[in-house]
């Protein structure tokens, strides 16, 4: 079995063909799939997907390149991570190449959710591109590491990943691992411990080899975990079982709520 760590099914372009990507999704022996929340406002479609297909759970943040949305408190966050079928806080974090300013807003937001986790209890879902500095900044200074949490399509260099590893994060590879040109995340994938790795499409996003530049689903999950295999010259399985182990591992509950 494999987990699909990162997914927005919610999205217009998988939406409307749910039925057909959960049967890829066992065809492929995907299991689970975790649907990220990415506003409050849509946060009620990622819970009816949960609601309805067991292999799905979801999550709640407003991610930290919307804008025009409605600013979630902590308050907010607590009360809606209490849906039996949320697992974590987020999609939250930082990003600088969408806004070059490096808004104190999106900063703000960022230890809005921090907050909220520690509160819960719950891991954290966290995007940084082009802000990692600030990111594990935000992280130390809010306490992230009392909860953990997945860094999401890691795109960053080896140190980067070691500062979040050492905050008990889980590094979580994306379809660019399979991209010839990604030295810098084949570098990570080759580096990160296995009991703290793990796999996910970003569907509708960043489609693995073969699909590259295609609509990507959760069922391609598993190209990501054969190229990781590969370059760290294990077999499939291993890996696998591995990235399997470790989701349900930081999700502890989410075993019981896919097995239901």
């Amino acid at each position: 079995m494999l987990v699909d760590s990162h997914c927005h099914l919610d999205f217009p372009q998988l939406a409307d063909r749910i039925e057909q990507i959960i049967g890829l999704m066992r065809a492929n022996d995907v299991g689970c799939a975790l649907c990220i929340g990415v506003t409050l406002e849509r946060l009620a479609r990622v819970l009816q997907l949960a609601d309805t297909w067991p292999m799905l759970l979801a999550t709640v943040g407003v991610h930290p390149e919307e804008t025009g949305v409605r600013e979630a408190t902590v308050d907010d966050l607590v009360r809606l991570a209490a849906h039996p079928r949320v697992v974590a806080i987020g999609e939250t974090g930082l990003d600088y190449y969408w806004h070059k300013d490096a808004p104190e807003w999106q900063r703000e937001r960022f230890r809005t959710h921090i907050r909220a986790a520690r509160v819960t209890g719950k891991p954290l879902v966290i995007h940084t591109r082009e802000a990692a500095a600030d990111t594990l900044r935000l992280m130390a200074e809010e306490g992230a590491g009392e909860v953990g949490g997945i860094m999401h399509c890691f795109t960053e260099s080896w140190p980067i990943a070691q500062a979040a590893l050492d905050l008990g994060f889980h590094i979580s590879l994306s379809g660019i691992v399979t991209f010839k040109n990604a030295l810098t995340v084949r570098e990570v994938a080759l580096r990160v411990p296995l009991d703290r790795l793990l796999v996910e499409t970003d569907s509708p996003y960043l489609a693995p080899v073969p699909y590259r530049g295609k609509t990507n689903q959760p069922a391609y999950v598993r190209h990501v975990a054969e190229d990781v295999a590969r370059l760290r010259g294990l077999s499939y399985q291993q890996v696998a079982d591995a990235t399997t182990a470790n989701f349900f591992n930081l999700f502890p509950e989410a075993h019981t709520k896919v097995a239901q």
